[in-house]
Order: C-alpha cells, then structure tokens, then sequence
C-alpha cells in the first residue's frame, strides 16, 4: 500500500509540474467504409459529420506532448450494393448508415517548439461506444415493403459492432499555447457488422451476404481546441 501511495503521490507531482492545460475541441469529421470483396459496393460514399468534446494536454519536456480526450463523435457511410456488368450495371441495395460514439483517445504528440507555435506530428489510438445509431436499408430490386424494410433496419442495428478501437495518424499546430488545429487520418479496426449476428438468420443473411465484408469505419477529422 505504502508503494502504490508512493508511485501515485509521484505521478502526481509530474502532471503537477508538467505544463498541463485543460481544453474544448470540436470539428469536421468525414468517413466512410471499405469491403473486403471486389466491385460488390463500388459506389461508397463519405458522410460530413462532427466531433465535440474535451481535453487535458500535458507537455513532457520540450518535443513531446500526450493529449488525453473525450469526445461525442459521429461516423457514417452511404454505399450501394450493385449488381450486372457495364451499362446494364444498377443498385441492388442501397444502405445508409450512422453511429453516434462516446470516444476516449491518447493524442502521442511530437514537434518543435517555435515559440509562438508548435507544429508536431500526431498518433491517436482510441477506444469508443456506441450510443446512437442510425441504419437505413432499401432494396431497390424487390421494392420490400415499409414493415420488411423497417424489420431489417433493426437486424442491422442490432447486428453492428458497438464497440470501436482504432487509431488515428496526421499533424496539427499549437499557436500562442492556446490554440489548436490538427488533421488527421483514422481507421477503425475490424467490421462494422458482427458476422455471427447476420448469419443468424438464414432468410436476412441471404440479403445481406455481402455486409459481413463491409469494414469499420474510416476518415478525416479536422479538429480545433481552444486551451486554457
């Protein structure tokens, strides 16, 4: 007991002497997904969301800086299953899809210190929940009806991974200590679909054979924060 007092009591004093400044960060976050099999959904598009949320930043000496952060962040995708060749190509399904997460990432910052600004390079991992979530399934070949349309909505809600880890890699600048712009490229890991969830109904999985190819989400993120 008296040790773990000890290493608490000096992790303490660290933080304590660090330069440590508390924040608000917000910003644009484009995303989309990817699949694993060829010209299954060739037409994916990106989503326009946002970020929001707070940060503790803490200098560690004159090159490094860790930036912890918990943030509302919103992720989505648009993508068409096609099926035919050439100009008899056409949708077979199309499927929009949202998650709203609860993220808690460790911005591993590294720059110089130019002494009005400080530009640096960034590595973010993160872990995150999901807590809202949107999932919107039209099959345009068979024109299904609003209840069957509505009953695979909800397959594919349930069937989403709620849980996200992932990282995130690009740079940013710190201007006068009290202002912040970064970019950054990110990838959640896996996908985006539970696979042992879709094959569980053998009539849905039948429809949606190719979503469990469908990987997790990924993106820009654009982020300002403002420091006190």
């Amino acid at each position: 007991m008296k040790k773990l007092l000890a290493i608490l009591a000096l992790t303490f004093g660290i933080v304590s002497a660090a330069n440590a400044q508390i924040g608000v960060i917000g910003g644009f976050t484009s995303s989309k997904t990817s699949v694993n099999t060829q010209d299954v959904m060739s037409n994916i598009n990106n989503v326009s969301l946002f970020h929001a949320g707070v940060a503790y930043r803490i200098e560690l000496g004159s090159f490094f800086a860790v930036q912890p952060q918990l943030a509302f962040q919103m992720k989505g995708a648009t993508m068409q299953e096609m099926m035919g060749t050439g100009d008899a190509k056409a949708a077979l399904s199309t499927l929009n899809t949202k998650a709203g997460f609860i993220e808690l990432s460790a911005g591993l910052q590294a720059g110089i210190d130019l002494l009005a600004v400080r530009p640096y390079f960034l590595f973010e991992p993160f872990v995150g929940v999901q807590v809202t979530g949107l999932d919107n399934y039209s099959n345009v070949a068979t024109a299904i009806s609003e209840d069957a349309k509505a009953e695979m909505n909800k397959y594919l809600a349930d069937a989403k991974n709620k849980l996200e880890v992932g990282f995130g890699v690009g740079g940013g600048i710190q201007i006068l200590d009290h202002f912040q712009v970064s970019v950054q490229w990110f990838m959640n890991l896996g996908s985006l679909y539970n696979n042992g969830k879709i094959d569980a109904d053998a009539i849905k999985s039948a429809a949606l054979s190719n979503y469990k190819d469908i990987k997790n989400y990924q993106g820009i993120k654009v982020t300002l924060g403002l420091f006190f």
